[in-house]
């Protein structure tokens, strides 16, 4: 109600009369209170609508932080399911050559393409059926199938051609090997009898009931085909042998003490070397003393060597610390030291001075995880994710490898420096580009910030002719320590974990070597016993097994 009507409303009340001067006045302070008023409910209601927006976007922020929340953890359970229950290949899970590059959609032949084709085209000539999965070294029987008299009558010659080649396997003979030792009776100067023993071979664990075959046997069953010793147990039973586990393990630990220097001895001609990799896996031991029986402990794992002495050398370690890396490279005077992403190698390369390489196939499998954990109607569009986009971009890195691999270093250098430097540039200009468009803490974006952190040690391989790409060595040398512990889990003491790092080391290193684990373990077990000087220890190690 304004002044005019209020005057109005006055004047009616008062019989048509003027209002007086002080009725005016109250009127006034009515109206400026009811203004007053009417202006602070507006102001409220003003502030109550900005509260109210403002916890609009709030809460729009926290939808949308979940909704990326939930993306990231729906990823990592799509990823959890597909490792548990899928394929554990690093192969390109998806296998689309639409975006490929040129290279890739030409395609690679290799050398068994090559081989097929050179057959299909001497099909004229005669020759071996020769299957490729029998090696040329296997012995070889002949059995010959031959004519009837009735069939071969009246023949002005025959022949025999190979028809077939079948793979045959004689089972595992057991027998008791009785030693029988010559003794001579002899009348010394003074007519007494005494008697005088042929020298008996040396065996390195004495009286045990188990022959160096046996012995041997043992070692590869458990620590290159994987079989625990409960199993050997059965296996031997069987046969009429009855050897506990018990009896076996405390014949691996007495045996791996006389090893120990031979190991030793691998050590040092492997840190002569001028390029090394390590890696390193968890190993549960029960009764390391102070620590928790399902704790973590470690082996490491280090491969080089001079080119024609590769070294691969396992040691145990109830730690992950870097000081482990310091111990296992005290001595090394080479240029080149290669591992993943673990930043406890950082000070112990700087420390002995070598140049720290990266793992490309580290940051692969980021990308290949990130493509594995992508939800299906993602996968089936037509456009690439960016994960996708840098597994193909580091695929053509990985193609180079593959074509110059058996190239003489210079020219593996040369050909880095033509092919894979532009592509290394070109994707790390790409990641700098997209990185910052994702979400950091979802499976893209995580690979994405790792390969950016290591760039400067993931493209050093391009530095010189005789380092690789990845870490792959070292990792294909632990690969069997890792299956074999899903077979027998756990070393029960600290002496049998390092027993089992010598036992690794030695079939990792004859493997490395092209010598069969079996003849390189037995070779070793039969002359350990007598080996006396360094000379005798040097003659055992695997380029100098006879």
């Amino acid at each position: 109600m304004n002044l005019v009507e209020r005057a109005i409303e006055l004047t009616c009340f008062a019989g048509g009369k003027l209002p007086s001067r002080d009725a005016l006045l109250v009127a006034f302070f009515d109206l400026e209170k009811q203004l007053g008023e009417q202006q602070k409910s507006a102001a409220d209601l003003q502030s109550a609508l900005v509260i109210q927006t403002q916890l609009v976007g709030k809460k729009s922020e926290v939808i949308t932080s979940q909704q990326a929340r939930i993306k990231i953890l729906e990823e990592r359970l799509n990823l959890a399911a597909i490792e548990r229950f899928g394929a554990s290949s690093e192969q390109n899970p998806l296998q689309i050559d639409c975006f490929n590059e040129a290279e890739v959609v030409t395609g690679d032949v290799t050398d068994d393409d090559a081989e097929s084709t050179d057959d299909n085209e001497k099909t004229t000539k005669p020759k071996t059926k020769r299957n490729k999965g029998l090696s040329a070294d296997i012995p070889r029987v002949q059995q010959r199938i031959t004519l009837t008299d009735e069939e071969r009558a009246g023949a002005i010659d025959t022949f025999f051609v190979t028809v077939k080649e079948e793979l045959d396997i004689t089972p595992a003979k057991v027998q008791v090997i009785e030693h029988l030792q010559e003794k001579a009776v002899y009348l010394d100067e003074d007519g007494k009898r005494c008697i005088r023993a042929a020298a008996r071979p040396a065996h390195p664990l004495g009286k045990a009931i188990a022959s160096t075959a046996l012995l041997a046997f043992i070692i590869v069953s458990k620590y290159c085909d994987c079989l625990p010793l409960y199993r050997l147990e059965g296996i031997l039973k069987r046969y009429g042998g009855s050897i506990t586990r018990a009896t076996m393990a405390n014949w691996m630990i007495r045996l791996s003490l006389q090893l120990q220097s031979l190991v030793n001895l691998l050590q040092e001609v492997q840190l002569t070397a001028d390029y090394l990799m390590i890696d390193e896996t968890r190993m549960q031991v029960l009764k390391e003393p102070g620590m928790d029986p399902t704790g973590d402990k470690w082996i490491w794992v280090i491969r080089g060597g001079p080119p024609d002495k590769p070294v691969v050398i396992f040691d145990y370690d109830k730690s992950r610390a870097g000081a482990v890396a310091g111990r296992l490279l005290d001595g090394f005077e080479g240029s080149y030291v290669q591992t993943d992403g673990y930043s406890g190698y950082d000070w112990p390369v700087k420390a002995v001075g070598a140049v720290h390489l990266g793992c490309f196939d580290h940051s692969r499998r980021k990308f290949v995880a990130a493509i594995k954990a992508m939800p299906k109607a993602k996968k089936s569009e037509g456009k690439p994710a960016k994960c996708e986009v840098a597994l193909e971009k580091i695929d053509a890195l990985y193609r180079i490898e593959r074509e110059i691999k058996g190239l003489p270093d210079d020219e593996r250098y040369d050909y880095r420096q033509q092919h894979s430097v532009p592509k290394l540039e070109a994707l790390h200009a790409w990641l700098v580009e997209n990185a910052p468009k994702v979400e950091k803490d979802s499976l893209t974006g995580k690979a994405m910030f790792y390969t950016l952190k290591q760039w400067p040690k993931l493209i050093r391989y391009c530095e010189h002719g005789q380092l690789r790409i990845s870490n792959i060595l070292a990792e294909n040398s632990v690969r069997p320590f890792a299956v074999g512990r899903r077979s027998w889990l756990f070393a029960d003491t600290p002496a049998g974990a390092k027993a089992s790092a010598i036992f690794f080391t030695l079939i990792e290193s004859a493997k490395a070597n092209g010598l069969e684990p079996f003849d390189y373990i037995k070779y070793v077990v039969d002359n350990i016993a007598a080996a006396e000087t360094v000379e005798d220890i040097e003659a055992l190690l695997p380029w100098n097994m006879k």
